[in-house]
């Protein structure tokens, strides 16, 4: 189970698809940053002065994340800034559902819905849900590319013992 997972055909396609995934989620926020920015202030956790900051840098940094991984270069920078947003969204998301604060996430529009709040709870435990899914595929590239080092690793069994 463990060679499938870490294999190069699966490890190419859900690097590609992740990739997607953050260029499609960026492309919206780069658009439009003030409705990003309301989005950012709605989860209620940054300081005020930060959040034209962070609405203006994240989506470019979710893009060129993206487009490494589409791209194939600096993966392992990439898997992990990727990782460790994913990691930091699922919190976000989390701790305004245990506390009550109905938010729409901003990850892939950002235009203010009409939605009740009973929506804006289903919306919310979705996307924890597909956040997972999507770390789960970040684990499963930075496998994929241990067992690559792994398998190129020259080991000292690998040469028979020279006589001297």
């Amino acid at each position: 189970m463990t060679k499938w997972l870490a294999s190069p055909w699966l490890a190419i396609r859900v690097q590609l698809a992740l990739g997607v995934f953050f260029v499609a989620a960026a492309l919206p926020k780069i658009v439009d940053p003030p409705s990003f920015a309301h989005m950012v202030y709605n989860y209620r956790i940054m300081p005020g002065g930060a959040v034209n900051l962070m609405a203006l840098v994240m989506p470019w940094i979710e893009l060129l994340s993206g487009l490494a991984l589409i791209l194939g270069i600096w993966n392992g920078t990439a898997r992990t800034i990727i990782a460790a947003m994913l990691f930091v969204f699922i919190l976000a998301i989390s701790f305004n559902l245990i506390r009550g604060n109905p938010i729409d996430c901003g990850c892939f529009d950002v235009s203010a819905a009409n939605k009740t709040t009973a929506e804006r709870y289903a919306d919310m435990r979705f996307v924890i849900l597909r956040d997972i899914g999507m770390l789960l595929m970040a684990g499963q590239l930075w496998l994929a590319s241990h067992q690559l080092k792994n398998d190129d690793a020259v080991h000292a069994s690998d040469f028979p013992a020279v006589a001297a």
